[in-house]
């Protein structure tokens, strides 16, 4: 997330830089010379396109790459549907890129674990999907960019019928869709 700032931080100061670079106009001084060198004005665009950035990729590279680093698969307690704490901050940064990149979708797949009427299970998964879906909503994504969609027990994670696999089972996946 600090990376994704950073990001932030360094493409405002690259277009304040290239607005103020374009607004130069080669003013003469008292003595006549000018003021501007082409030369010196092109050499100037150039390291400030070399500097650019924490490692001179675009923002996009820089979009993708601070993705990778947030998780895709969020968990919950047993029969709820709300999303955990711990899970808000990757859930903030996926809204981000996906407020940032309109054209980009995202798939919100919801999981139950195996206890449960598959009727009752295919119903939570829904409910924990669109819990999901909220919170983007309310960090900025359109409804168009996401879609919700339910499996209930259907394709577990985890085989096993234990504390430990049941909570793995408990889960939405979030994917990308282009």
């Amino acid at each position: 997330m600090r990376a994704f700032n950073v990001a932030k931080a360094a493409a405002l100061a690259l277009s304040v830089a290239f607005a103020a670079g374009c607004s130069t106009t080669g003013t003469t001084t008292d003595t006549g010379s000018a003021a501007t060198d082409g030369a010196t004005d092109n050499a100037a665009t150039q390291s400030v396109g070399v500097d650019s950035g924490v490692s001179g990729k675009s923002l996009e590279q820089q979009q993708l790459e601070a993705l990778a680093n947030l998780r895709t698969v969020f968990y919950f307690d047993f029969d709820k549907s709300t999303v955990q704490a711990d899970g808000m901050a990757d859930l903030e940064g996926h809204a981000r890129y996906l407020s940032s990149n309109p054209n980009v979708n995202v798939r919100l797949d919801g999981h139950t674990d195996e206890r449960g009427t598959r009727e009752y299970n295919m119903a939570l998964g829904e409910r924990r999907a669109q819990a999901v879906a909220r919170f983007l909503q309310v960090n900025g994504v359109a409804p168009a960019q996401i879609e919700a969609v339910s499996y209930g027990e259907e394709k577990p994670a985890v085989m096993g019928h234990n504390a430990e696999s049941q909570a793995e089972n408990r889960r939405v996946e979030l994917s990308y869709v282009r």
